[in-house]
């Protein structure tokens, strides 16, 4: 099917689930933030698998093709997976200073980064186990989680990053065979700091997908537009991705209004393009999100385009996240009849 529509990777949790005014009046956390959640802990799992519930449900109603866990079990897109880690001092935190340019508490790495057990394989299974349609999981990548923390113990930044690396590599390998079609790896550091991505990033990443079979996706954007209002015009990390071996690559068009014609530098590569501005509530009209979608027809070919969003919801109000899916799902279907010739 010609532009199938998905999650970048999160949908907004449930006001009862997490203090959802203490999550926006803070950076993203890259550190454990156990005080948002509303549930007391015995109770908490059950609780999470309920809203990952109506998160499916929701996307299922809006019509999405590719249904993702809406990442409800995390406090943010990072940090759940980057302090499960062997090799990271979680209680005595450091700090980094966030894109913004703020400091923000992080993992200290205090040790040889390795995974002690698989995080987010339960995720899939979940997942897997509670829809029919295709499914995508996303995880944090390697180069954005070496920048998102204190490096006590390794000489290097570089080197840090490269055990980042085998610790997402063996995750991914183990979430392809728990069910996932697609695997995500988020990495807007890449766009934060091009120029270590150009250094090092790239590699850590690429190490990140060596010898993993299945559909993999790259998310860099230019940050929660809940968090970041600055919007730059264009991307200054994106063509170097022609070089990783990920099938797919996702970036943001809407909200900076993208030249759609720096695809031209992603040959070959499936692009999920974001096509529904997070920082404006108003919801979109279909007409205007056939609008996006076809900005990027000339550079790209409609069997290699996927349609999202711009970046994760879950700072976004149910209801506009709900209204914005639907307004997407009726773009897509306007180009699709348009491109199909119906």
């Amino acid at each position: 099917m010609l532009f199938p529509t998905s999650l970048v990777g999160s949908y907004p949790q449930p006001e009862w689930l997490i203090d959802r005014a203490k999550l926006a009046g803070r950076f993203p956390p890259r550190t454990r933030a156990l005080e948002l959640w509303r549930i007391p802990g015995p109770f908490l799992k059950e609780a999470q698998e309920d809203a990952t519930l109506i998160a499916i449900r929701a996307q299922e109603e809006a019509g999405l093709d590719i249904i993702t866990d809406g990442e409800i079990r995390r406090e943010s897109y990072s940090n759940r997976f980057a302090t499960a880690l062997e090799g990271v001092d979680i209680d005595n935190p450091g700090t980094a200073l966030d894109r913004s340019g703020h400091p923000n508490p992080v993992p200290r790495i205090s040790g040889k980064i390795r995974r002690k057990h698989a995080v987010e394989v339960e995720d899939v299974k979940f997942l897997r186990a509670h829809t029919t349609r295709k499914i995508k999981i996303t995880v944090p990548g390697p180069f954005t989680m070496a920048q998102q923390a204190q490096n006590d113990f390794y000489p290097t930044l570089e080197e840090a990053a490269m055990d980042y690396a085998v610790a997402v590599n063996a995750e991914i390998k183990d979430m392809f065979a728990a069910g996932a079609d697609i695997v995500q790896v988020d990495e807007p550091y890449m766009q934060a700091r091009p120029d270590a991505a150009r250094e090092y990033g790239l590699r850590a990443l690429n190490r990140a997908l060596e010898g993993v079979k299945g559909e993999t996706a790259v998310h860099i954007c230019f940050g929660y537009a809940a968090i970041i209002h600055a919007r730059p015009s264009g991307y200054s990390f994106l063509g170097e991705l022609k070089g990783c071996p990920c099938t797919q690559i996702s970036l943001e068009t809407a909200q900076s209004n993208l030249d759609c014609a720096v695809l031209k530098t992603l040959p070959g590569k499936k692009i999920i393009l974001g096509v529904i501005n997070l920082e404006d509530m108003t919801i979109e009209t279909p007409e205007l999100v056939a609008e996006r979608i076809r900005r990027a027809l000339p550079y790209c070919k409609a069997e290699d385009i996927i349609i999202a969003p711009d970046c994760g919801m879950k700072y976004l109000a149910r209801d506009v996240a709900d209204a914005k899916l639907r307004a997407m799902v009726e773009g897509a279907k306007i180009v699709r009849r348009e491109v199909e010739g119906k």
